[in-house]
């Protein structure tokens, strides 16, 4: 019953975290727009590639692929994007041409800034929740939310099958077959 009562929780939190998510994006983009910006990137991808560039430059597209764990051929996409519109620029580090690292200009510094201070506003309002729990508590959370995040990587990197979720080939047949009936 617990277990039960926990999955229908979660299955709850999860609908809500992507309505939340989708009011975030929007919050950020209208504060863009109250900032006086002309423009920003148009993917919130493409804000947390710039975030990526913020927080480590100067770095290349591989190593911002696997830190945001995309391939290496959309982080090429986004940035070549970024660089068109003015949010990027391209510098080489060393004599090899081929070495390519991103910096942000002025105008991605903008938006790496503001989308690092609704970051803060929201880690402070996370903790301010979490101040309702003991110590001990908070140890439990953050060792179900570090083990399940770990299962859910595995899942992500080795693909999503029926068997990962505990089905058989037959017991989706069999759901199919009763929805029929």
């Amino acid at each position: 019953m617990n277990k039960q009562m926990l999955y229908d929780h979660y299955i709850r939190y999860l609908h809500i975290q992507e309505r939340l998510s989708e009011s975030e994006i929007k919050l950020f983009f209208s504060l863009i727009e109250e900032a006086k910006m002309e423009d920003s990137p148009q993917s919130i991808t493409a804000v947390h590639v710039v975030e990526c560039i913020g927080k480590y430059h100067p770095i290349n597209s591989t190593s911002i692929a696997e830190k945001m764990g995309l391939s290496k051929a959309s982080i090429t996409k986004i940035g070549n994007k970024l660089l068109l519109d003015g949010y990027v620029k391209r510098t080489q580090l060393t004599e090899n041409k081929k070495e390519v690292y991103f910096r942000l200009t002025p105008k991605g510094k903008k938006i790496f800034e503001l989308h690092e201070k609704l970051h803060e506003l929201e880690e402070q309002r996370f903790y301010r929740f979490l101040d309702k729990y003991s110590d001990e508590e908070i140890t439990v959370i953050r060792r179900f939310l570090q083990d399940y995040s770990l299962d859910m990587e595995s899942r992500l990197s080795r693909g999503i099958t029926l068997e990962d979720r505990g089905y058989t080939d037959e017991d989706l047949g069999n759901s199919l077959e009763e929805e029929k009936s």
